[in-house]
């Protein structure tokens, strides 16, 4: 197979594999990994993992040091050092410690071919203390649950494994030399590592900021990727030379960047090179997997499977108990830990080429781990089942938190639900409140609500993409739910909760641009708001009042842009203190539900010629609380609601005409 074939052959493998784990909503991760099974030398045969193709994968991982270097911040572990430094090191230590032990205690009894000695049983420790970063936070972040009381847990746990991969990079290497000058290596590693660190963390971040500063000051994107990629790569060859690995480089050279002000440019730059040849690298531990092996063995693969994830699940859940957590929460935490991860995969493929590890022993590992990372999205998404029927207690606890939820709301009708309390659900509280609407907030941050309801603020602890949360807030009688937080997967299952339960409820949903604006809609939006269109109307307004734009044009021109975006914008509700002839004259909306039996039932919009009369239909809701988009050839029914904008005179003589029977 020639080069161009093999290349063809991996993206179409890579672009199935993806596309299939997103039409199941699970990590592309999965997907590298199962194309990489099914292509290899051990299946099909398409492809061989040959020297060079592993070579090229490296630099997935090098990438991916990076950007764990990039988003390594000491004001972020300063917010987390409870879980990170409490949690997290806990964690990694005695899984690593307790590892080692077993494993030389279970050599005793093993044949010989399987026996380890203490370099291997640390490396295969470091390799188990290891959970998968990138399945569990994209997950988590999908279920809104990164600032939940479990969410916090494993982010700072996840957080303290990224950085104890820095020394094991280091170790692994050196555990692989010569019995009689081993700890010399180790001693020699460790100066090395402390020095080069040290010399590139003093002096390194001030020459890290000159150089971006100068290469900026171009205007070039091309040349700012190139010196991007040049420093990287650069960094990785210097540890390498100095007999660490490319990826402590990497890890270097990101957090280098991270203090200064390129941090985010420099992370969306990096992020293709990043995500494609990481995927590359997954596929080519894929491809080392026999699956014919794990077929012939599956007993053998299944302990492998079972005790690790058993023995972290267990692990990590005491350790979080004893930490102060409930036991809910523990088992929570536990459970989104306990699989595998990319990097002790890393670390398992250094340590075999460290010679640290037999190859009858690699494979049954590595099938082991694959299918604990498999797993992972299951297990995740079944947690809440397993945690409410292993703890009791954990039904009392959120039964308690839905009656404080309904204690808040018990006595309020026509109110309005904030999904989210962060800056944007704050100010549309503050604004609720000085009309004297009220309102009831949820939100997931335990350490916001405690201080939002400290000051007398409507919030309580919850989470607005679960039924029992809404329906405990007052949905059904609610006037309107409001989704602010910036999230298009939880704002989905909030519509699908308010569309089955709560038709009725209008729900308006904040998104950062226009991109799924229609399925939101067809999801069951009243309305969407961007805030990118927001933005550059308001940047917009400043930049023609500032060139000499009289600012009334300038409040008209930004009100049609709004009007021509937003249906229900154009014109306004009219109310007791809209008296005076300016008012009356101007453009208002009317909502009219057509009644049992009205005459205009089984006629479709267009015969009704509303628009030559002045009257416009904004908006149109059906009885059952579907919206529906006007049109000419739409049949109205009993039950519709028609929002219609107009002057006063033809406002009245169609909502005569509308509420005839």
């Amino acid at each position: 197979m020639t080069t161009l074939e093999l290349t063809l052959l991996y993206l179409l493998a890579a672009v199935l594999g993806v596309v299939a784990c997103r039409l199941a909503r699970l990590p592309a991760m999965l997907g590298y990994l199962v194309v990489g099974v099914l292509i290899g030398p051990n299946a099909m045969g398409l492809a061989s993992n040959d020297e060079g193709v592993r070579h090229l994968a490296e630099f997935g991982v090098v990438f991916l040091m990076f950007v764990i270097g990039l988003e390594f911040n000491l004001p972020k572990l300063r917010a987390m050092r409870a879980h990170v430094f409490g949690l997290g090191l806990f964690q990694v230590v005695l899984t690593v410690a307790l590892a080692t032990g077993g494993l030389l205690l279970m050599s005793i009894a093993l044949p010989a071919s399987w026996r380890v000695d203490w370099r291997t049983a640390v490396a295969l420790g470091g390799a188990l203390a290891m959970s998968s970063t990138a399945i569990v936070i994209k997950l988590m972040a999908e279920r809104l649950e990164l600032e939940s009381e479990h969410g916090r847990r494993v982010v700072g746990v996840l957080l303290f494994q990224d950085l104890a991969v820095v020394p094991l990079l280091v170790l692994i290497p050196a555990l692989g030399a010569p019995a009689e000058s081993l700890m010399g290596a180790l001693a020699f590693a460790l100066v090395k590592a402390v020095v080069l660190i040290t010399v590139l963390l003093t002096g390194g971040q001030r020459v890290m900021r000159w150089w971006l500063t100068l290469v900026a000051r171009r205007k070039s994107e091309e040349l700012f990727v190139l010196n991007l990629l040049l420093t990287t790569l650069g960094l990785a060859w210097l540890t390498e030379l100095a007999g660490l690995s490319l990826a402590l480089g990497a890890f270097i050279a990101g957090m280098l960047i991270s203090e200064t002000e390129y941090k985010h440019q420099v992370e969306t730059s990096i992020r293709p090179f990043h995500d494609v040849l990481l995927g590359l690298f997954f596929i080519t531990i894929g491809m080392m997997l026999d699956w014919r092996w794990v077929a012939e063995r599956w007993a053998l693969v299944v302990v492998l499977l079972t005790v690790p994830v058993l023995f972290k699940l267990g692990l990590v859940t005491l350790l979080a108990r004893g930490l102060g957590a409930s036991t809910g929460v523990s088992l929570r935490t536990g459970l989104y830990l306990a699989q595998a991860g990319e990097f002790g995969i890393v670390l398992l493929t250094l340590a075999q080429g460290s010679r640290l590890l037999a190859p009858e022993l690699f494979n049954p590992i590595l099938a082991s781990m694959v299918l604990s990372m498999l797993a992972t999205p299951f297990i995740i998404m079944g947690s809440n089942a397993i945690v409410m029927k292993l703890v009791p207690s954990e039904w009392l606890q959120q039964s308690l938190q839905m009656t404080s939820i309904a204690r808040r709301s018990i006595n309020t009708a026509h109110h309005v639900i904030i999904g989210g309390y962060g800056r944007c659900g704050q100010n549309l509280a503050r604004m609720l409140d000085r009309e004297g609407i009220p309102y009831i907030a949820l939100d997931l941050d335990p350490d916001r609500v405690h201080e939002a309801a400290k000051a007398g603020d409507s919030v309580v602890f919850g989470d607005a993409a679960r039924l029992q949360a809404l329906m405990a807030a007052g949905l059904a009688r609610a006037s309107a739910l409001v989704i602010t937080y910036l999230d298009v997967p939880g704002a989905m299952r909030v519509l699908d909760l308010s569309r089955a339960h709560a038709p009725q409820v209008p729900v308006i949903v904040r998104t950062r641009d226009d991109h799924d604006l229609e399925s939101l809609q067809a999801a069951g939006a009243t309305e969407v708001v961007p805030d990118s269109l927001e933005g550059s109307l308001m940047l917009a307004s400043h930049a023609l009042a500032l060139v000499g734009v009289p600012m009334r044009r300038v409040i008209r021109i930004v009100q049609e842009q709004r009007d021509a975006r937003y249906n229900l914008l154009r014109g306004y509700f009219h109310g007791a203190d809209d008296s005076t002839h300016d008012d009356l004259e101007a453009e208002r909306l009317v909502t009219v539900t057509l009644p049992p039996g009205a005459f205009v039932a089984g006629r479709s919009l267009g015969d009704l010629a509303l628009p030559a009369a002045g009257v416009r239909v904004v908006s149109l809701r059906r009885g059952s609380g579907r919206p529906a988009l006007p049109s000419d050839d739409l049949a109205l029914k009993d039950g519709d609601t028609l929002v219609l904008c107009g002057r006063a005179g033809p406002l009245a003589l169609a909502e005569e005409k509308l509420l005839a029977c």
